[in-house]
C-alpha cells in the first residue's frame, strides 16, 4: 500500500488548509535570522529591530492561529475510505496508477524520491523547527525520555510562535519495529504520560489528516522496502547472502587477527548474474548499505561540539533490511526523519553513535541531515545511571505520587539546562519563551528527589485551594478513602477541608491525603507503658499535667459540655469571614458562636480551673484529642474528623483508618487508667508542696540528683533562659558562585548576596553532601552576625544554615520561598524583631557569649520539615521556610 497524498491534500484543502491542522502561531514577516552554525537553534537577527518593530513582533508572536478541533477532523476524515492513523491509503489498483504529490509517499523510481523528502534541496536553518520524539513502546515513559520529549516540545512550540505559515511542529513517532518487545499497552501508557505532562503533539498516531503519517514504524514497512530497493538500484546498497555461520567465522577470524569485527564486503561487488540467480532461487538475503570508500561523517552537535567518525573503519557495510524483510532501527530512523521533514533531533547521548549510520543513509538518499543535540545522561544521587533502583523514575509513578505536570516539566527542564539567571521556577509559557538549545549543558545531571519536591511545593504554593481540589480528590481516590457513589456535597466538603488543612505544608498533593489519614487516625497507645521510652509524649505525661487534663476532657465529653464541631457548619474552622479558605495553620475561621470560638473559650476555662497554661495545657489536650504531640490546629483536625464521622459521610472509614471521637474517648480512658500514680499529679505542684513541707530546708543530695535527672519539658521554650532568637541576624541570601577550597577537601567557598553593597564570602562544609552546581543560584538562609574568621586560610564571614538528620549523615539546604527578598531578615512568630529590643547582637557579642551555640539546640525541623525555633516556624515575607528533613536539626 501507499499513502494517497493527493487525496489527502484535496481533503485538507476542503478543511480550509493543511497548515490549520497543526498548532501554529502568528509571527513577524521577517523570521529570526540565519544561524551561526548548523547545530544551533538559537536564532538571532542580523539587524537590530526598531523599538516599534519589537513591540509589533512581541504582540504578533503571541497571537495564535486557529486550530481545528481533532474531533471535527476525525469526524470528517471518517467519511473517506482507507483512512487510517492520520493518513489516507490507496488501494492496490490505485497504487499502480497514482503518483505521489508530496510528503511520505514512495516510488521505486529514484526520480520520485525528490518528492519523498520535503526538506530536499532546502537549507535546514531557514525552516521552521520540526521536532520529533520517537519512543519505543516497550515499557513506561521514564525521566530521561520525558526530558527528551520536553526539550523537543519546547523548541517546537517556540518555533510555532515565529513561523505561523510554516510546517513546524512537534511530531510523535512510535518506533515499534522491535516486534518481540513492543506492545499496544506500552504505547498507550507512553502516550498517556505525555498527555499528562501536557506535551501534546501536532502530528502522531491517530492525529487526523496529518501530512506525513502513518506514525508507527510497523505501518511504514512498504516505504522502507521501496527506499531500500531504490538504494540497491542506485548502487548504494546491495543484497548480502552471507549465512549466519559465515558471519560468525568472519568475526572470529578478525578478532583473532586483532581487527575490529565488521563485515568484510564479500557480496559488495558480486556478479549481478550470481545475485539474480540466488534471488530467483529464493535464497535468503539481507540488504546492506555500501559505505563509500574513505567516507567520514562529521556533525556539529549543539551540545557536544564537533564529532566525527571514520565510517569505513568504524562500521563497515551495515544491514538495512534483515533477511525477514524487517528494517533495522537506524534505517527506519533515517528514512523517517527525512520523509517527515525533521529539522532538529534532540536525544540522549547514548544515541550519538547511531548518528554515524543515520548520517550515511541520509547522505545516500540526498536528504539533508537534521541538526543534532545529544544530551548527557541523568544520574542517580550515587552518580550511576538513573534506574528503578533509585526509586520512582516512570512518569506515571510521579503522577500517582502527587506531583504536578507543570512542576515535573519545570524540574525536567533544569536537568541539563538553565536560562542563565538564578530563576528555578518557571511556568510552561516561561519555559517556552526562555528555552534555548545553546544552554543545554554537557555534564550529566543528577536527579534529586528533594529538589523535585521543592520545585513541586513552589508550584503548589502559587495555586489556590480551589485549583488543587481535583488533584487531592485523585489522591484520596488512589488511597480508597472516598466511597463510591458518595454524596457529592459531602465529598466536596471533605476534599476542601483536607486540602485547606494541609495546603501550607504540601510538597505533593499526596501529602494532603496522607495527612488526612493521620488526622483521622488516633495513634495514642493503649497503655502508658507502650509509649516509647524517652519520647516527647512519654516525658510530657510524666510531668503530671496530662492525667488531670485528659480526665477533665473525658468528664466534659460524657456530660456533653465539651465543644464539638457543629454538624450544620463543619467547614467553619476552614473559612474566613468572606468564605475564603484559610490555609495558614495559626489562623482559624468561624464567628463568635462557632465551634472554634467555643473550643477556645473552653480551653480558657480549663486553664483557669486546672491552674495550667501554655504548653502545659495545650500539649496534653492535643495528645488527648489527636493522639499526636504536634500537627495542625486542633479545631481543624476535629472538624475534619467530624466530616469523616457524620451520617452518610463520603469517607471510607476503613480505608481512612477513622477513629471517631467516641472511640477516642474510650481509648483515652484506658490509657489514663494505665498511668502510674506518680505521674497523675503535676510534678511542679508536687515539688512546691515538698519544698513547703521542709520549711525552706535544703534538698538532700538524693533529691538534688533526682531533680537534676528530671526529664526535659516537652516545649523547649518552657523555661528557656538562653538569649532571644532576635539576637541572631538570619537573612535570605543567594549563592552567586561556588568553588572548591584548594586546601580543604570538605570545604566549599561561596560568594553569597545577602543584600549588602558587596556579596559575602563564606566557607561551608557542604562539599561531602552536595555538588557545586547544586548550590549555585540557590536561595539560602545565612547567619550574618558572626565575626569574620579564616577557615583553612579562607576569610569566611557568616554561615549557611542547613537541616540535617540526627547523625548528620544527611545534610540539605533550608529552602527559602522563591518570592522572598534577598537580604530580608528572617523572623519567628511571637518575638518582636522591631526596635532596639529586636535588634540583632553585635558580632563580638555573638561570639564571646556563644549566643548561637545556646540557641542552636532549639533550632529544629518539625515532622513536616519546617525549620523552627522552639516549635515556631522561621518566616520570610513570602512565607514559611521548609526543608526535606523531618525532625532534624538546623545548624
Amino acid at each position: 500500500m501507499k499513502l494517497n497524498m493527493a487525496s489527502m491534500a484535496l481533503l485538507a484543502a476542503s478543511l480550509s488548509s493543511t497548515s490549520s491542522l497543526v498548532c501554529a502561531f502568528t509571527r513577524p514577516a521577517n523570521h529570526r535570522g540565519a544561524l551561526t552554525t548548523l547545530s544551533k537553534l538559537h536564532f538571532s537577527t542580523t539587524k537590530e529591530p526598531t523599538q516599534q518593530q519589537q513591540q509589533q513582533q512581541s504582540t504578533i508572536r503571541r497571537r495564535k492561529a486557529l486550530k481545528q478541533n481533532n474531533a471535527t477532523l476525525l469526524s470528517r476524515a471518517s467519511t473517506f475510505t482507507n483512512y487510517k492513523d492520520g493518513a489516507l491509503f490507496l488501494s492496490t489498483t490505485e497504487e499502480s496508477t497514482t503518483t505521489a504529490v508530496n510528503g511520505a509517499s514512495a516510488s521505486s523510481d529514484e526520480s520520485n524520491l525528490d518528492n519523498l523528502f520535503p526538506n530536499k534541496n532546502k537549507s535546514i536553518i531557514d525552516l521552521p523547527p520540526r521536532m520529533r520524539f520517537a519512543p519505543s513502546p516497550t515499557g513506561s515513559l521514564h525521566v530521561g525520555g520525558a526530558r527528551t520529549a520536553l526539550y523537543n516540545w519546547l523548541v517546537a512550540k517556540k518555533g510555532q510562535l515565529d513561523f505561523v505559515e510554516g510546517d513546524g511542529g512537534f511530531v510523535l513517532r512510535v518506533e515499534d519495529t522491535d516486534v518481540a518487545r513492543s506492545t499496544k499497552e506500552s504505547e498507550d501508557s507512553v502516550l498517556a504520560d505525555l498527555s499528562w505532562l501536557g506535551l501534546t503533539w501536532d502530528e502522531g498516531p491517530n492525529t487526523p489528516l496529518a501530512k506525513y503519517g502513518p506514525y508507527r514504524q510497523s505501518e511504514r514497512s512498504t516505504l522502507y522496502s521501496k527506499i531500500a530497493n531504490s538504494l540497491i538500484e542506485s548502487g548504494k546498497a546491495y543484497p548480502c547472502f552471507s549465512t549466519p555461520e559465515e558471519l560468525d567465522a568472519m568475526k572470529a577470524r578478525m578478532e583473532a587477527e586483532g581487527i575490529p569485527p565488521r563485515y568484510d564486503g564479500t557480496w559488495r561487488d558480486a556478479d549481478p548474474e550470481v545475485v539474480k540467480a540466488k534471488i530467483d532461487a529464493g535464497d535468503p538475503y539481507t540488504v546492506r548499505f555500501k559505505v563509500p570508500a574513505g567516507a567520514r561523517v562529521v556533525i556539529d552537535d549543539a551540545v557536544r561540539g564537533t564529532v566525527s567518525w571514520d565510517a569505513e573503519a568504524t562500521v563497515g557495510d551495515f544491514i538495512l533490511l534483515r533477511s525477514s524483510g524487517v528494517p533495522v532501527y537506524n534505517f527506519c530512523v533515517a528514512v523517517d526523519d527525512a520523509s517527515m521533514g525533521i529539522t532538529t533531533v534532540i536525544r540522549a547521548e547514548e544515541h550519538l553513535t547511531n548518528t554515524l549510520r543515520q548520517g550515511l543513509i541520509l547522505d545516500a538518499l540526498g536528504a539533508p541531515r537534521p541538526r543534532y543535540a545529544h544530551c548527557s545522561l541523568i544520574l542517580g544521587e550515587d552518580k550511576q545511571k538513573l534506574s528503578k533502583r533509585h526509586g520512582a523514575t516512570s512518569c506515571n509513578q510521579f503522577r500517582l505520587d502527587g506531583f504536578l505536570p507543570d512542576a515535573m516539566i519545570n524540574y525536567l527542564a533544569l536537568l541539563g539546562w538553565n536560562d542563565g539567571t538564578d530563576n528555578e521556577i518557571f511556568t510552561r509559557e516561561e519555559l517556552i519563551d526562555a528555552f534555548d538549545i545553546d544552554r543545554i549543558v554537557k555534564s550529566p545531571s543528577v536527579f534529586d528527589m528533594d529538589k523535585l519536591k521543592w520545585v513541586n511545593s513552589q508550584h503548589l504554593k502559587r495555586m489556590e485551594v480551589e485549583e488543587i481540589l481535583g488533584l487531592v480528590e485523585e489522591q484520596l481516590g488512589f488511597m480508597g478513602m472516598i466511597k463510591e457513589g458518595a454524596d457529592e456535597a459531602k465529598k466536596s466538603d471533605f476534599i476542601f477541608a483536607t486540602t485547606a488543612l494541609a495546603k501550607q505544608m504540601l510538597e505533593t498533593t499526596q501529602d494532603a491525603a496522607t495527612n488526612a489519614k493521620t488526622v483521622l487516625g488516633y495513634s495514642l497507645p493503649a497503655a502508658f507503658a507502650d509509649l516509647e521510652d524517652g519520647s516527647e509524649a512519654k516525658e510530657m505525661v510524666k510531668q503530671g499535667n496530662f492525667y488531670g487534663i485528659a480526665m477533665k476532657i473525658i468528664e466534659m465529653y460524657e456530660s456533653g459540655s465539651f465543644p464539638t464541631p457543629d454538624s450544620s457548619n463543619l467547614l467553619a474552622a476552614f473559612m474566613d469571614g468572606s468564605n475564603k479558605a484559610i490555609v495558614e495553620d495559626n489562623q482559624v475561621g468561624g464567628d463568635e458562636t462557632s465551634y472554634p470560638q467555643a473550643y477556645k473559650a473552653t480551653m480558657k476555662s480549663v486553664a483557669k480551673e486546672m491552674q495550667v497554661k501554655g504548653k502545659n495545657l495545650f500539649h496534653p489536650v492535643r495528645l488527648a484529642l489527636t493522639g499526636e504531640m504536634s500537627g495542625q490546629e486542633v479545631t481543624k483536625q476535629m472538624s475534619l474528623l467530624a466530616l469523616a464521622s457524620e451520617d452518610d459521610t463520603a469517607v471510607n472509614a476503613e480505608a481512612a483508618d477513622v477513629v471517631t471521637i467516641e472511640a477516642r474517648m474510650e481509648k483515652l480512658k484506658g490509657f489514663c487508667d494505665s498511668i502510674p500514680e506518680e505521674f497523675r499529679a503535676s510534678k511542679q505542684a508536687s515539688d512546691d508542696a515538698a519544698n513547703r513541707s521542709k520549711d525552706g530546708k535544703k534538698q538532700t543530695k538524693v533529691e538534688e540528683e533526682a531533680a537534676a535527672a528530671a526529664p526535659a519539658v516537652a516545649d523547649p521554650l518552657d523555661g528557656y533562659e538562653g538569649p532571644p532568637i532576635t539576637a541572631l541576624d538570619i537573612r535570605v541570601g543567594r549563592i552567586n558562585k561556588v568553588w572548591v577550597h584548594e586546601e580543604a577537601d570538605k570545604l566549599f567557598c561561596e560568594e553569597i548576596d545577602v543584600g549588602e553593597d558587596e556579596p559575602r564570602q563564606i566557607a561551608s562544609g557542604l562539599r561531602p553532601y552536595m555538588d557545586a552546581e547544586d548550590l549555585e543560584g540557590r536561595m539560602v538562609l545565612v547567619l550574618c552576625n558572626l565575626k569574620a574568621r579564616k577557615l583553612a586560610g579562607f576569610p569566611s564571614h557568616g554561615m549557611v544554615l542547613c537541616a540535617s538528620n540526627e547523625d548528620h549523615s544527611v545534610v540539605k539546604l533550608v529552602s527559602v520561598p522563591v518570592e522572598a527578598k534577598i537580604g530580608e531578615r528572617v523572623t519567628v512568630p511571637g518575638f518582636d524583631f522591631e526596635g532596639e529590643e529586636g535588634a540583632p547582637f553585635a558580632e563580638n557579642k555573638v561570639g564571646k557569649k556563644k549566643v548561637f551555640e545556646k540557641i542552636a539546640p532549639f533550632l529544629q525541623t518539625s515532622e513536616y520539615g519546617v525549620p523552627t525555633f522552639g516549635g515556631r516556624p522561621l518566616l520570610t515575607s513570602a512565607g514559611v521556610c521548609t526543608s526535606p528533613i523531618n525532625k532534624g536539626s538546623v545548624s
